[in-house]
């Protein structure tokens, strides 16, 4: 559920304003956006244990492109998701912006992350 904003810098306030002016289904975008940066901002634990292996969920039939990134964040926990964010945001864009089809950007987004992932396996073995 969201809190009331008190904007209380310019970059609030405008943050604000281009929020109200969204349409209901793209204030759901433009949040799921938002927590999936502040989730991979709080995550950049350098000394975390990495995964062994990813443990990806099949996709959902009609899945939207902000879910697909939840859903790979969830599955390849061990990457490095600042590593990722300029390939994953041009992706996203492509989609919001472009109106690229969601199901071709999810396709390069579980691609993104694969390759991400045997980049990690190749650069050296699991922290213990």
């Amino acid at each position: 559920m969201l809190t009331p904003l008190t904007p209380r810098s310019e970059p609030a306030a405008r943050l604000l304003r281009l929020f109200r002016a969204l349409p209901v289904a793209e204030r759901e975008t433009l949040l799921a956006f938002a927590e999936f940066l502040a989730d991979r901002a709080g995550r950049l634990d350098e000394t975390a244990v990495l995964e062994p292996e990813p443990a990806p969920e099949p996709r959902p039939e009609g899945e939207s492109v902000v879910a697909a990134i939840k859903r790979l964040s969830r599955g390849y926990p061990m990457l490095d998701r600042a590593a990722m964010l300029e390939e994953t945001s041009a992706l996203m864009s492509e989609h919001v912006l472009q109106g690229r089809p969601a199901p071709a950007v999810i396709d390069d987004l579980e691609a993104l992350f694969e390759r991400h992932y045997q980049q990690l396996r190749a650069s050296g073995p699991v922290q213990d």
